[in-house]
């Protein structure tokens, strides 16, 4: 295989790669989302990228990495953000990341996009390290899965319900970042994290995820994520249940890997080609 970071994969005339617009019905809405196909006649395994919140870094490094490594990469937008119909919130993330997975399940687009829906990977950065990590724990048919820089929502819900002021810093945070969403509130999105509570802790994953192989990637210079509070305690637990093919790393980078975009990629690709 061409190495994807010092050189494009060879071209094929009968099966090029390809850029393609697709859309997933979701909740009522049309998710948005672009499909990039490896050349080759495939079957390829496929990898969702899942952003965060909301939704600022959107992960297109990784999605050309993957394709030039034979891998289908799909980018998506959840409900009501970026100009997708539908409201913004917690809950409909998790309902767009599954509508989207039974949905690169349908056999024409399989066949149209040369796709091996038996090899599904979910990778999600911040809010979508949580979405992927639930995801793949309520889907067993999940290949693979990994998460940089996870947001905890079960462990932030417990200390914003038990500490007024936390919770207040928080309705405060989501509200400065509504600028591309639709429908939603920083009082609402921390309603519904408390309202969620343990059934959104990511340690309790551990039995639902023990069979597959599972990445988790910690930032150390985070104020978003702060590794000891939302990367640690998961890690732990996953180590005891224990998950069979755990791999985790903590490295010393900012919220969105800022500076460490080629050490994530290529921790990422190592990761696939040793499991999948």
């Amino acid at each position: 295989m061409t190495d994807p970071f010092a050189a494009d994969p060879p071209r094929d005339p009968d099966f090029p790669a390809a850029t393609r617009a697709v859309t997933f019905p979701s909740g009522g809405a049309s998710l948005l989302g672009v499909l990039h196909v490896p050349a080759g006649r495939g079957p390829h395994p496929i990898v969702v990228l899942l952003h965060g919140f909301p939704g600022d870094e959107r992960n297109f490094d990784l999605a050309q990495v993957l394709r030039r490594a034979g891998y289908a990469s799909l980018v998506f937008h959840y409900r009501g953000s970026w100009g997708v119909g539908g409201t913004w919130s917690w809950g409909h993330v998790l309902e767009d990341a599954a509508a989207v997975v039974a949905g690169l399940r349908d056999r024409n687009l399989a066949i149209a996009h040369r796709l091996d829906p038996r090899q599904v990977v979910l990778i999600g950065h911040s809010l979508g390290g949580f979405a992927a990590l639930m995801t793949a724990a309520a889907d067993p048919s999940i290949a693979a899965v990994a998460s940089a820089a996870a947001f905890d929502f079960g462990t932030v819900s417990a200390l914003c319900r038990a500490d007024p002021g936390r919770r207040a810093l928080y309705t405060e945070a989501f509200d400065g970042e509504l600028g591309p969403l639709r429908g939603t509130s920083g009082k609402a999105l921390v309603a519904e994290m408390e309202a969620a509570g343990e059934a959104w802790r990511l340690a309790r994953l551990a039995p639902l995820l023990a069979d597959r192989p599972v990445l988790l990637i910690g930032t150390s210079s985070d104020t978003v994520t702060p590794y000891d509070l939302h990367h640690e305690p998961v890690v732990a637990a996953y180590q005891a249940h224990p998950i069979k093919s755990l791999e985790h790393h903590v490295f010393a980078t900012d919220h969105a890997l800022s500076d460490h975009r080629v050490t994530l990629a290529r921790t990422i690709l190592d990761f696939l080609a040793r499991h999948l």
